[in-house]
């Protein structure tokens, strides 16, 4: 079992900056596939950034060119620093893992099904 602690949210008004970590008790570079959801109230949750087993990173088309997924593999520690922030951003934030490797170019195949570990999640709030 996984564990999987957030931190770093909070609330800025549009146009600000914030930076979400998660560290995770459990990581194999190669092995695990780490992201971050986002589910604002009434919405489902979506993925919106995916660290995928190789690094590289894959991103939802709405945070393209404003947020940045990046996986501290020695401090088991996956960040997401989130720029030029907006309402439609506002929702909590969950990490995510699961112990199997992922390779995804896009979004369109990444639902919450696949990941089988959760944190407990960290709100966002940005206001205009």
């Amino acid at each position: 079992q996984v564990k999987l602690v957030e931190s770093g949210g909070g609330s800025v008004q549009a146009g600000g900056s914030l930076r979400l970590s998660c560290v995770a008790s459990e990581y194999t570079y190669g092995s695990h596939c780490m992201g971050w959801f986002r589910q604002a109230p009434g919405t489902e949750r979506e993925a919106v950034a995916i660290s995928n087993s190789d690094s590289s990173p894959t991103y939802a088309d709405s945070v393209k060119g404003r947020f940045t997924i990046s996986l501290d593999n020695a401090k088991n520690t996956l960040s997401l620093e989130m720029h030029i922030l907006k309402p439609e951003d506002t929702a909590m934030y969950y990490c995510a893992s699961v112990d199997r490797p992922c390779w995804y170019s896009d979004m369109l195949s990444v639902t919450p099904e696949k990941f089988a570990y959760w944190g407990q999640g960290t709100q966002v709030t940005v206001s205009s």
